[in-house]
């Protein structure tokens, strides 16, 4: 029940672009069509589960036990765009429509602050599973790294039906544009906050 927690608070609660305003870059450049936004979910979701994967060991096994925690950032956004060179060399080869589509956005993934938040979170967030844990054990970082990166997916597909909405409609002159998107993005957010009840109604924890 604690790891699906995780993973559903994640997703609709914590949500990284809708609540805590990480990723943003993204979100507002690739969801202007649904295509490009399900290909950046796929990619941002790999990339967040592949480098809590090897981060979170990294951190736990090697940086910990030498007393070397304060390079957790360098070495975090070394894993992280390794990573995403691999996604993109992998996309141009066997997916170039989707490669040109995503464009300067994919390489972007390195410095994109929800993939690196994600793994910081992992190792400053209290276990829920094991009290004596300083941080969370490894199957819950790679559930919050799932629901982390869903959650990134959910948002940017929900949006891209939003500004398919706004391109229809004709709002007033000042508001066309960035500013008319930042609003619907706003109050997309608010549509979230919803979730935190049900959440603690279901499982009985606090978010």
């Amino acid at each position: 029940m604690k790891l699906a927690f995780i993973f559903f608070s994640m997703v609709l609660v914590n949500n990284y672009v809708l609540v805590k305003f990480l990723g943003i870059c993204p979100f507002l450049g690739v969801s202007k069509k649904l295509d490009s936004s399900v290909g950046m979910s796929a990619a941002v979701i790999f990339v967040m589960v592949l480098s809590t994967a090897v981060t979170w060991p990294v951190y736990t096994y090697l940086l910990v036990p030498n007393g070397l925690e304060y390079l957790n950032n360098i070495s975090f956004i070394l894993i992280i765009a390794v990573l995403v060179q691999l996604v993109e060399i992998a996309l141009r080869k066997f997916i170039p429509p989707l490669y040109k589509s995503l464009g300067i956005y994919l390489p972007l993934i390195t410095t994109n602050c929800a993939v690196l938040g994600v793994t910081m979170l992992n190792i400053e967030t209290p276990s829920l599973i094991d009290p004596s844990a300083p941080y969370y054990t490894y199957p819950e970082a790679l559930l919050c790294a799932l629901g982390a990166g869903v959650g990134f997916g959910l948002a940017m597909v929900i949006f891209s039906g939003v500004r398919r909405k706004i391109e229809l409609a004709k709002p007033p002159k000042p508001f066309e544009g960035l500013p008319i998107t930042l609003v619907a993005a706003s109050i997309t957010s608010l549509s979230f906050m919803g979730f935190s009840g049900l959440l603690e109604s279901l499982f009985g924890i606090v978010v």
